[in-house]
């Protein structure tokens, strides 16, 4: 117990002088996300129309809103060499993305909207490289990169073989994704030494690999030709 204590300061205000010379931490985290999609639509002269009522409605505009979500993780830490960390960050991830779809008639006299919310609880595990500056005191700053694999558990499953409900029932349905991704990761952050733990901030872009759309018989899906998941991830780290 003297030993833990006699290494929470020098007598000169640096905070947990030797906090570098252990080889692995640990630790969590908690996180705000905003998720969003990078949609690619489907060419213009291929984007689906559907009947509404007497009138044929076309597929114009295809679009994505990001909305606020969060985490909750664990966090592993190993030292490769003096300033370059080994990181592996498994988390819980809570997040919600809209798709905005705008129809509209052959002669635009007549327009609608629909808007389809996708829903998704990540489990993301995460292998990233810490390359950290000279410490200054009790602070210093870093940058972080590398990848992952997702596990969307609210992926929903296609519906039957031919998928989707087709028909004027269509309007009901809603975008459906894979359970699996693999993604980039890249950002950068501040580390505070506090007296008894390592207080951290971060700031970074999570980019999806793979196109995560199933396909199925429903305007809203036929108007999109890939779907790739983005988000950007605001975490506040605590180690000791």
């Amino acid at each position: 117990m003297l030993r833990v204590f006699s290494q929470q300061s020098d007598g000169y205000g640096v905070n947990l002088p030797k906090f570098y010379k252990q080889k692995i931490h640990f630790g969590f985290t908690i996180a705000g996300n905003t998720c969003d999609f990078r949609i690619i639509p489907t060419p213009n002269s291929l984007l689906p129309d559907t009947v509404i009522g007497s009138s044929r409605y076309k597929v114009k505009t295809v679009y994505t809103q990001p909305i606020k979500g969060f985490a909750i993780g664990l966090v592993s830490d190993t030292r490769l060499h003096e300033y370059v960390r080994l990181r592996f960050t498994p988390n819980i991830s809570f997040g919600t993305r809209k798709i905005l779809y705008g129809l509209a008639t052959a002669d635009r006299d007549s327009a609608k909207s629909f808007e389809k919310t996708v829903e998704s609880v990540f489990l993301i595990f995460p292998l990233e490289t810490k390359i950290q500056s000279k410490r200054l005191g009790n602070f210093s700053a870093y940058v972080i990169g590398g990848g992952g694999y997702t596990l969307d558990l609210a992926a929903r499953k296609k519906a039957g073989s031919a998928g989707g409900s087709g028909g004027a029932n269509q309007l009901d349905d809603n975008v459906k994704l894979t359970r699996d991704d693999f993604y980039i990761s890249s950002g950068a952050g501040i580390d505070l030494y506090l007296q008894y733990f390592k207080l951290g901030f971060e700031l970074k872009l999570l980019t999806g690999t793979k196109n995560l759309l199933k396909p199925e018989n429903s305007i809203f899906t036929n108007s999109i030709d890939k779907i790739r998941s983005r988000m950007v991830v605001f975490s506040i780290t605590f180690e000791g």
